[in-house]
C-alpha cells in the first residue's frame, strides 16, 4: 500500500503539474484573444510572394530587402524551392520584387533565409546584408556585399559559432560584427518543446566580431526580432512569450545593461525602426491558439504595433492595423517607408497599404 500511495500521490502532483503549465502556456499564448479587424487603406498583395516574407528591411535611400520562403518543420510550406531573397521599390507605382542574383562560392540550393539586417560602412558606402540562415536545419549567418547596379549580392563569408545556435534575428553593427537572438537554449527538438512549457526563461542575445563571442543579454522566454536605436544606444528585443519589447543599453564593453520592458499585448515577432522618429514597427501573432493549430478554416491572424517615445516615460503603444486572417497570415515584420507600410509573414504572403 505504501508504494501504492506513493504512486497515487506522484501521478496527482503530475496532473496538478501539467494542468497548472497549460494554464500559463494558455496566458503566454493569448490563446483566448479575440481579435477586431483594424485595416489601412488601400491594401493589396505583393505579387510574387507566395511563400512569405518573414522579414523585412529597408536602405535609407533605396530598396526593401524580403527575406523569403523561411522553411520550418512546425509549419506550413507554400514552397519546395529554396529560399530567396528580393529588393523592392515601395515608391514604384507596380510594386514589382526582384530577386536578388547570388555571387561566389555559396549553395543557393540550401537556403534558408530568416532574419535580416543592413549596415552601411561608412568609410566606403559599401552596403552589407546580413542573413540569419537554417540549411538542414541548422544555425548560421551569412554576410553579403549588396552591388545595387547589378542587383546582386556578392557572397562574402559565413559565420558559425556554438553560440549561436537557435538564431532567429539579426543586427549588424559593423562590416563582421552583430547581435543575434537565439529563441531556444536546447536544439533538440523535445528539449526545445520543454523549454515553453515550463517558462525557461533561457533565451540570449549574442554579440559576434572577429575578436569577441559572448552572450551579452539573457532571461528571455522566447527572444524573436532585435534591432538598434538611430543613435546606436540602444538594442530592442522582442520577448515573444512575455508580451514585451525590452530596451537594453550598449555598454563600451558591448555589454547590455536592462533599461525597461513595455507591454505590447500581442506576441511579437521582428522589429523595424524608423530612422527619423525612432518609433519601433512591429510584426505580431495576435493570437497563439490559432498559430499553434494551423487550422486552415480558421488561419492565424495578423497585427502591425508601433511604439513611440519608447525611452521616455510613458511610451504610446498603438495597434496600426489588424486582421484575422482572411486579408494575411502570420504578419512577422511590418516596415514603413514614403507614406505606406510593407507586412510580410512567415510563410504566407506579403501586403502594401497606406499609412494616410
Amino acid at each position: 500500500m505504501g508504494k501504492l500511495a506513493v504512486l497515487s500521490l506522484s501521478v496527482a502532483a503530475l496532473a496538478v503539474l501539467i494542468g497548472e503549465r497549460l494554464i500559463t502556456l494558455r496566458h503566454l499564448s493569448l490563446y483566448y484573444r479575440e481579435l477586431t479587424q483594424n485595416y489601412l487603406p488601400n491594401c493589396h498583395h505583393i505579387e510574387g510572394i507566395e511563400c512569405g516574407a518573414e522579414d523585412t528591411t529597408i536602405l535609407e535611400n533605396g530598396p526593401a530587402f524580403l527575406s523569403t520562403c523561411v522553411k520550418h518543420p512546425d509549419l506550413p510550406s507554400y514552397s519546395d524551392d529554396p529560399g530567396k531573397i528580393y529588393t523592392l521599390n515601395l515608391m514604384d507605382s507596380k510594386m514589382k520584387i526582384k530577386a536578388l542574383n547570388i555571387k561566389g562560392d555559396f549553395d543557393k540550393d540550401s537556403f534558408n533565409p530568416h532574419g535580416i539586417s543592413l549596415y552601411t560602412d561608412d568609410k566606403d558606402g559599401a552596403v552589407y546584408l546580413f542573413v540569419v540562415n537554417h540549411p538542414q536545419g541548422n544555425s548560421q549567418v551569412e554576410i553579403f556585399r549588396f552591388v545595387e547596379d547589378e542587383n546582386a549580392l556578392q557572397y562574402i563569408k559565413t559565420i558559425k559559432h556554438e553560440l549561436l545556435h537557435n538564431v532567429n534575428d539579426i543586427v549588424a553593427v559593423g562590416t563582421e560584427s552583430f547581435y543575434a537572438t537565439n529563441d531556444h537554449y536546447f536544439t533538440n527538438g523535445i528539449l526545445k518543446f520543454v523549454e515553453p512549457f515550463l517558462s525557461l526563461p533561457w533565451c540570449d542575445v549574442v554579440y559576434y566580431s572577429p575578436q569577441t563571442v559572448q552572450v551579452v543579454a539573457g532571461g528571455f522566454l522566447l527572444a524573436n526580432g532585435i534591432n538598434i536605436s538611430p543613435d546606436k544606444r540602444h538594442l530592442y528585443v522582442a520577448d515573444l512569450l512575455k508580451h514585451k519589447i525590452v530596451v537594453l543599453e550598449i555598454q563600451k564593453n558591448t555589454v547590455l545593461s536592462h533599461v525597461k520592458e513595455v507591454d505590447v499585448g500581442s506576441l511579437c515577432d521582428n522589429i523595424e525602426v524608423d530612422r527619423e522618429s525612432g518609433d519601433l514597427w512591429l510584426g505580431c501573432h495576435p493570437n497563439g491558439r490559432n498559430w499553434l493549430l494551423q487550422d486552415p478554416n480558421d488561419p492565424p491572424g495578423s497585427e502591425v504595433i508601433r511604439i513611440e517615445n519608447i525611452l521616455s516615460e510613458k511610451p504610446k503603444v498603438t495597434q496600426v492595423y489588424a486582421d484575422d486572417g482572411s486579408v494575411i497570415i502570420a504578419s512577422s515584420v511590418a516596415t514603413p517607408y514614403g507614406g505606406k507600410l510593407l507586412i510580410g509573414t512567415v510563410y504566407q504572403k506579403a501586403l502594401i497599404c497606406d499609412l494616410k
